[in-house]
Order: C-alpha cells, then structure tokens, then sequence
C-alpha cells in the first residue's frame, strides 16, 4: 500500500508519488524530487491552483514549523515552468 499524505494547498490527501515534496533551506522552500532532503517536509500538489492556495492560507510556515517570512518564489518558478511545458 503507498502512503498517503496531505496537500497543504487543497488539504486533500494523495498518494505520495503525486505530490511534491517541500522543504526549507535558508529560509527558502525549496522542492525535493527525490523525497530524501533532511527536515520536516510538507506536501502540494504540482499545480499552480494549490500552490496560491497554500500562499492564501500561509499553510507553508504552519506545515513546515517556521516563524517570519517564507521565500516560496522558487516554488512559483518551477510550477510556471512545469505547466508552460506542458500545455
């Protein structure tokens, strides 16, 4: 059985292979592919949709366990380029 996690976006829960794991370094969050970073991780789904979900909700400080501001720019970047690749 795979396991299921959470998208801190649209707070649905997903097998794990269909999310994308988050996590911070340097104050900056960051993807993991590979699910094999160090810390506390958080899970979204690779759409833009739950992306400004979470942004809307500051889900990515609660899930993640961090206090002041969160660079999430990165995050945006990679989710702009992944669906202007894809349509």
């Amino acid at each position: 059985m795979e396991p299921v996690r959470t998208c801190i976006g649209c707070r649905s829960r997903a097998p794990r292979a269909s999310l994308l794991r988050l996590v911070v370094q340097n104050s900056h969050v960051i993807a993991d592919d590979e699910a094999v970073l160090p810390g506390r991780g958080a899970w979204l789904h690779p759409s833009l949709e739950c992306y400004q979900l979470a942004v809307r909700r500051r889900a990515f400080g609660r899930a993640l366990r961090i206090r002041g501001e969160v660079d999430t720019g990165n995050i945006e970047n990679k989710l702009n380029g992944e669906v202007m690749t894809n349509e």
